[in-house]
């Protein structure tokens, strides 16, 4: 089993879950970011012991009163490069979101898979949720790499996202053009980029469905990479373009 380092900063501490009573914690936290109350959808808590002992990782955040606010797991998958590490779910509870701690749980399951010989991570994310596209592609730097309509059902479209474990800390991300509410939907380019416009209003996005899978579908689908997912008012510009790796 591997630790990642008990790093305690403004009150939270980074550890790795061991007991069964951490684990029902987890599983309940789960629901309750998740709001999901069909059974279907729950976490087995069994699940996450045997990840723990198994090379997985079941990472959290503990706050001062030993309560965790935060968790994260995931396990090994290969493809024909070979083994890297998949993070299933990463979360954060509602009281606790926008301080920097879903940075800090992506980094403890980092620490995990390098302990393992593993240097890449994958996850998937809903392409719609922008401010999510700018933490996974600008904050972390991985790169959106595939593309899945219907992934877990009709209309939930999934981005799969690599990480190059590698790298300590991603280079700044090129500016995006200064785009609004006219280009939603619109693809454009300069010669060695191209990007894509969406509202981040979710209330306002599903008109947009058709035109983000395609442009999705299409630039991936050509290898190239999802780079940058930067925020502008009301407005979110994906970047797209060849992979510098």
């Amino acid at each position: 089993m591997i630790q990642p380092r008990v790093i305690q900063e403004d009150g939270v501490r980074t550890v790795t879950l061991t007991t069964p009573a951490r684990y029902a914690e987890a599983a309940a936290l789960y629901r309750e970011v998740f709001g999901y109350q069909d059974p279907e959808y729950g976490l087995n808590p069994r699940l996450l012991a045997a990840l723990t002992s198994n090379g997985g990782s079941v990472v959290g955040l503990l706050d001062e009163a030993d309560k965790l606010v935060a968790f994260a797991y995931g396990f090994c998958g290969t493809d024909r490069r070979g083994f890297y590490h998949y993070s299933q779910t990463a979360l954060v509870a509602a009281d606790h979101q926008g301080h920097g701690l879903g940075r800090r749980l992506k980094y403890a399951q980092r620490e995990v898979a390098l302990s393992h010989g593993l240097n890449r991570m994958r996850w998937t994310y809903d392409p719609f949720q922008i401010r999510n596209g700018h933490f996974n592609l600008d904050v972390l730097g991985a790169r959106g790499r595939w593309f899945t309509p219907d992934a877990y059902g009709p209309g939930i479209d999934r981005v799969t996202v690599e990480w190059d474990l590698r790298i300590e800390e991603p280079a700044p991300s090129p500016a995006a053009p200064e785009l609004g509410e006219a280009d939603w939907g619109v693809v454009g380019g300069d010669g060695e980029r191209s990007w894509l416009a969406l509202p981040v209003d979710p209330a306002k996005q599903e008109a947009f469905r058709d035109q983000l899978r395609a442009a999705f579908t299409d630039f991936l689908g050509k290898g190239l990479v999802a780079g940058s997912c930067q925020v502008v008012g009301g407005t979110g510009v994906y970047l797209f373009g060849k992979d510098a790796g």
